[in-house]
C-alpha cells in the first residue's frame, strides 16, 4: 500500500476550523513559498519554542519566546501539506518521508526544551517524549498497514496539543499555580508535572483502546491459518522445481 492513497483520519475539535484557515492561507502565499520551505518554518518554530522555553530558567518571561514558536511552528508544519495540495503539486512519497522524519526532530527539540525549562522536570518532559513517539510510530505502521493515517486521538491533534502548552505557558506566568508544589516520597513534582504525567497516561489509553480496536479489525481481515503439512510439502517441491529450472 503506498502512503500516497492512505485515508486521512482527522476527528479533532478544531479540525474544521483549522481546515478553512489553512486553507484560506494557502491562497495567499507568495509563488516564492513552497511546502519545503514551510516544513523548514516549522522546523525553525521547534527550535525557537526549545530554546524559549530553556531561557524561562533565567526569566520566565520567555515563555513567551516559546509559545510564539509553537504558532511558527503550527504555521509551517500545517501549512506545508495544504499548501502543495491546493497547487496541485503534491509529492506523497517524498512529503511523508521529509514530514514525519522531521517531525521526531521539532518534537524533540521541544520536549527537551520543556524538561530545561522550569515548567517540568527533565525525566516528566522526556515521559511526554517518549510517549509522543510510540504514539507517532503506531500511526505509521497503521499508515501502511491499513492504508488509513490517523492524525488525531480522542478528539486531540498536534493543535490541540500545542494550544494547551501556550495555555500552560501562559497560566505558569500570570498565576501563582507555578508555585504549587507536591511531594512523593524524596521526588519533588510541580502542579505542571503531575498535569503532564497525567497527559502521558491518557496518551497510553488512547494507545492501548486503538491497538485493541485496530488488532481485532486486521484479525478479521487477515484470519489465522490452519496449520497443513501437506500443502507445505506440496510449496517446498513447487519451490524446488523453480529452482531447479
Amino acid at each position: 500500500m503506498g502512503t500516497e492513497k492512505a485515508a486521512r483520519i482527522q476527528t479533532s475539535i478544531l479540525n474544521a476550523a483549522e481546515k478553512k484557515a489553512l486553507v484560506w492561507l494557502a491562497h495567499r502565499q507568495p509563488r516564492w513559498v513552497t511546502s519545503d520551505l514551510l516544513t523548514y518554518v516549522g522546523v525553525f518554530g521547534a527550535l525557537l519554542c526549545g530554546v524559549g522555553f530553556a531561557l524561562s530558567s533565567i526569566d520566565i518571561s520567555f515563555l513567551w519566546l516559546s509559545s510564539l514558536g509553537l504558532v511558527i511552528n503550527w504555521y509551517g508544519d500545517s501549512l506545508d501539506g495544504t499548501l502543495a495540495r491546493v497547487r496541485g503539486t503534491q509529492r506523497p512519497k517524498y512529503g511523508f518521508f521529509i514530514d514525519h522524519s522531521i517531525d521526531a526532530i521539532t518534537i524533540t527539540l521541544m520536549c527537551v526544551g520543556a524538561g530545561l525549562s522550569p515548567l517540568l522536570r527533565l525525566d516528566v518532559a522526556l515521559c511526554v517524549l517518549v510517549a509522543y513517539l510510540i504514539l507517532s510510530v503506531y500511526t505509521y505502521v497503521c499508515t501502511i498497514v491499513t492504508n488509513q493515517m490517523r492524525l488525531t486521538y480522542g478528539k486531540l491533534g498536534p493543535t490541540e496539543f500545542r494550544l494547551i502548552v501556550i495555555i500552560a505557558n501562559t497560566i505558569f506566568i500570570y498565576t501563582p499555580w507555578s508555585e504549587l508544589q507536591y511531594t512523593f516520597g524524596t521526588e519533588v513534582f510541580s502542579l505542571f508535572d503531575i498535569i503532564a504525567c497525567c497527559v502521558v497516561v491518557i496518551i497510553a489509553v488512547l494507545w492501548v483502546a486503538q491497538w485493541l480496536i485496530d488488532r481485532r479489525a486486521l484479525s478479521k481481515l487477515d484470519p489465522l491459518k490452519k496449520y497443513n503439512p501437506e500443502k507445505i510439502e506440496v510449496d517446498t517441491r513447487t519451490t524446488n522445481m523453480k529452482k531447479q529450472a
